[in-house]
């Protein structure tokens, strides 16, 4: 970890308006012996610079419990992370009360943890137990269907199975999910688009949140192919954008799975290099869904392998120059307070 603060540290940037309030609706925590990111981890990163007032923590496999049935496993991570979200707001308050300023002291504002679709209808049992352990956390579950058939595309830690999105089981969990009043954020790489266009058209009550972008690879078999998987991702990021129940998160394209070989260069990447490298995924997004349907995310610490922080967030806030202030509203905070319920 201090290797790559080293590295990251060999870019910076002055901060773009500072005082912008910002919710980061998409990162980790997880107790990795080699790179752990906690509190400590998370809060110097909010705090480089951005105005991040809250965040939302999405599942990773981290803390599961170890014993108890198989399908409440993952409960044991929501549990974790409401303990963590227990002392950021302790933390929080501390720095009200002191006088001193909030900035990089956010409140995780809420939780989304893992429960397996493949439950069907068996699924209430598990969502409720999220939300007993939640502490008034908990908004929804993420199942994971990043899978590909190239051996050099390594699945999501879920493990799921190919065909996840098409399964009656999974449909008749996502309806139990809806009838909940929960989400379902979606996590699968570029050429699963359609299969999950079918999946959102068919479960209108059911709130989705695309994940970074649907995914476009750039590695394996698909390395060397950028333009030609843009034009095919464009038209279906177009057909899915007609499906009212789905938001959509902006990042999480820096991922060594997307191809940019940004992790092994001698020295990272800078705001401007990823606005020229990736702003078309941004502005098309924009184009399809609309600011009030989409939310700007870090994607921490997985996209720390490529970027630092405040240099990602002077990206997002380059790519939103030409919208109104109404629209940055929105991007930066507005969508994901909604979309996640935060307080």
């Amino acid at each position: 970890m201090r290797e790559q603060a080293i590295w990251l540290d060999q870019v910076r940037e002055a901060v773009l308006e500072p005082e912008r309030p910002i919710v980061d609706p998409h990162h980790h925590l997880w107790r990795h012996d080699e790179a752990p990111y906690l509190l400590d981890e998370l809060w110097r990163d909010t705090g480089s610079g951005h105005n991040v007032t809250q965040t939302v923590f999405i599942e990773c496999g981290s803390e599961y419990f170890t014993d108890g049935p198989e399908h409440l496993k993952p409960v044991g991570e929501t549990a974790f992370v409401a303990e963590v979200a227990k002392t950021a707001r302790a933390g929080t308050q501390g720095c009200a009360k002191i006088g001193a300023p909030k900035i990089g002291a956010p409140k995780i504002g809420a939780i989304v943890g893992h429960a397996d679709l493949l439950l069907g209808a068996r699924i209430e049992e598990v969502l409720e137990a999220h939300v007993g352990a939640g502490d008034g956390l908990f908004r929804g579950i993420r199942h994971s269907a990043a899978w590909d058939a190239s051996d050099a595309i390594r699945p999501s830690h879920s493990n799921p199975p190919p065909d996840l999105l098409e399964r009656p089981e999974t449909r008749e969990a996502l309806g139990v999910l809806g009838r909940m009043g929960l989400t379902c954020d979606a996590w699968f790489y570029h050429p699963f688009m359609q299969r999950f266009t079918d999946l959102a058209r068919a479960l209108p009550e059911t709130e989705f949140i695309l994940d970074h972008f649907g995914g476009p690879i750039g590695i394996g078999p698909y390395a060397g192919r950028k333009d030609e998987i843009f034009e095919v991702w464009r038209e279906d990021m177009r057909q899915l954008a007609k499906c009212e129940n789905v938001s959509v998160k902006l990042g999480g394209l820096a991922m060594p799975v997307n191809g940019w070989g940004w992790h092994n260069r001698d020295r990272p990447v800078s705001s401007d290099e990823l606005v020229a490298a990736h702003g078309r995924y941004y502005l098309h997004a924009l184009e399809c869904f609309g600011a009030n349907r989409a939310m700007f995310e870090s994607n921490f610490p997985v996209d720390r392998r490529s970027i630092s922080y405040p240099v990602l967030w002077n990206a997002f806030k380059k790519i939103a120059a030409s919208c109104s202030e109404t629209e940055k509203t929105a991007l930066f905070s507005a969508t994901a307070t909604r979309v996640y319920r935060l307080t």
